[in-house]
Formats: C-alpha cells, sequence, structure tokens
C-alpha cells in the first residue's frame, strides 16, 4: 500500500530554511554572494526550491558549521578550473582553515593560561609577565602598590618582560624596608610638589634633585647588601636560556618593543617612551635632570 503523501517538488524559503537549520535571511545572502543560484520564482513572485537546491544548501550550511568562509565555499563548489590552470581547491582551503584553527586554540591556551594566573596572583600581577611575577612571588601578600604594579606594567611594555624583571628588585627592597619607603614617598611628594608654579631655576629644585640622589644612593646600597643585584645576573642567565635566539644577538636586554601579549606590536624604546605621556612640570623634570647629572658624578 502506496502512501497518500505527496511530497512537494518545491518549497518556499521559509520550509527550506527550517529543514537546513538555517533562516531565511542566511539564504538569501547565499545568492547575493553567488554561493547558491537564485531559484526559479512561482506565480506569485515567490522562490521555490527543488531538491538539487536543498541538497547544495545542505552542503553549504555543513561546510559553514566545519569553520570554512563563504567565500571559499563558494570558490569550492565553482566549476574546476581547466587542467594546469591553478588555483586554490578544497584541500588548500581546508589546510588555511586548519592553520587557522590550530592559531586559534595557541590562542585560546594562552588566554586560559593568562586567566589561571590572575586567579592565582591577583588580577593584576597575574598580567605582567610570568618572568616578572616569578621575581615578586616571595614578597608577602599586599606589600606591593598598585604603584608599583603600574610603573612594572608601563616598564615591560617598553623594556620587555626582562626589564621589568629586572626593575622588580626595586620594589622587593621598598616592599621589605619600612624605612626606605617611607623615604620614599616623602621624595615622591617633594617632586610632586614641583608643579607648575615652581620655576625651573627655584632652589628647591635642586634641594628635591639632591634628595632624590640621597635617596636612589641609599636604595642602590639596600639591594646590594640584599643580593637583590646579584640575582639580576640570574635573571640574565634564565631569559638567555629561554630565548637563545636573542641572546645570540645580543638582544636579550636591548632588542627594541619585545612583544609581551597578543596585540603588542614591536615598537622602539625611544617610540614607546614617545607614546607614553608623563604630566611633569618644566621643574620636574630640571629636578630630574639634576639628579641624573648628581648620579654621573664619580
Amino acid at each position: 500500500m502506496y502512501s497518500s503523501f505527496v511530497p512537494p517538488r518545491q518549497v518556499r524559503i521559509g520550509d527550506a530554511a527550517a529543514f537546513v537549520g538555517t533562516t531565511p535571511r542566511a539564504i538569501r545572502h547565499y545568492h547575493e554572494i553567488g554561493l547558491l543560484p537564485e531559484p526559479v520564482r512561482g506565480g506569485d513572485g515567490r522562490r521555490r526550491y527543488g531538491y538539487e537546491d536543498m541538497i547544495r544548501l545542505l552542503w553549504i550550511r555543513r561546510t559553514a558549521d566545519a569553520g570554512i568562509a563563504l567565500d571559499d565555499i563558494r570558490d569550492a563548489f565553482a566549476d574546476p578550473a581547466p587542467a594546469g590552470a591553478g588555483g586554490d581547491g578544497i584541500a588548500s582551503i581546508l589546510e588555511r582553515l586548519e592553520e587557522t584553527l590550530v592559531a586559534q586554540e595557541a590562542e585560546l591556551r594562552r588566554q586560559r593560561t593568562a586567566v589561571q594566573r590572575m586567579r592565582t596572583e591577583g588580577s593584576r600581577m597575574g598580567l605582567l609577565s610570568d618572568f616578572v611575577t616569578g621575581r615578586l612571588k616571595s614578597l608577602p601578600e599586599g606589600s606591593l602598590r598598585q604603584a608599583d604594579l603600574d610603573t612594572l606594567l608601563v616598564t615591560e611594555r617598553i623594556f620587555g618582560p626582562l626589564g621589568a624583571a629586572v626593575q622588580a628588585g626595586r620594589f622587593i627592597a621598598l616592599a621589605t624596608h619600612p624605612d626606605l619607603r617611607e623615604e620614599s614617598d616623602r621624595v615622591d611628594g617633594a617632586e610632586e610638589a614641583l608643579d607648575d608654579t615652581i620655576a625651573v631655576d627655584d632652589p628647591r629644585v635642586a634641594r628635591v634633585a639632591a634628595e632624590r640622589h640621597a635617596f636612589e644612593e641609599a636604595l642602590h646600597a639596600v639591594i646590594e647588601d640584599s643580593g637583590l643585584a646579584a640575582g639580576d645576573d640570574a635573571l640574565f642567565d634564565s631569559w638567555d636560556a629561554l630565548h637563545p635566539a636573542a641572546a645570540d644577538k645580543g638582544a636579550a636586554a636591548d632588542e627594541p618593543g619585545p612583544r609581551s601579549g597578543r596585540g603588542h606590536e614591536l615598537m622602539s624604546v625611544l617610540e614607546a617612551i614617545g607614546k607614553m605621556p608623563y604630566d611633569f612640570s618644566p621643574a620636574r623634570l630640571r629636578c630630574m635632570e639634576l639628579a641624573e647629572e648628581l648620579g654621573a658624578v664619580p
């Protein structure tokens, strides 16, 4: 006994979309980009889709679900090129897609690692390079200030993880020597007081510069005595071991603008410094120059 049900020879776009698992809007887009030929229209002016149209729609949907771009699907479904004409086939499309997926998987692993580090180290410290945070792990919780992490973030962007890891020794010394931290705050406050109302030749500028120089000398002595300076040598050795190619070129510490993460393009040190704004008054800049000159005196 035959079934009394007779399947339609053609269906409207809504029925076609429902069967394939897509939307009428998507099918119209396929027509617009040449991926699916326009079907015949019925007496009411609406599109009608036959068996071959449905088969093509199913293949389009399955191929798109695999991650292949619609333009690539269109090229793959096009009539084969004459022998020797070259051009991309489905094999090369799939090869490119696999390379893209491998890169996406690597990026997802990097993001997951970053999230795990943020949960372990604390949200902000975890965003620094593990080469930097590795040197800070021994510090008591809360001993680092937000401003310390801000400075390390900027340093890592300009000089890379190695430069920031070396600078971390400064904040380790401050975090473990309360009297030194107190003097640092005092000198920082004196420098901040050199605002735009202070002339560059004001005696306070030279006085604060001398205070900055004296503080840096005391800080350097603490870093030397505590063994942090010796730790810098170990940092360079570790960096060279992790980046042998850079070490061979002598670029471990001086390589301009090292990459520190996704979206961080190569940038020279001067370029990076020129793009980072600092709201320093002329008096404060002069104070920094004088302190540097005092440090250069043998």
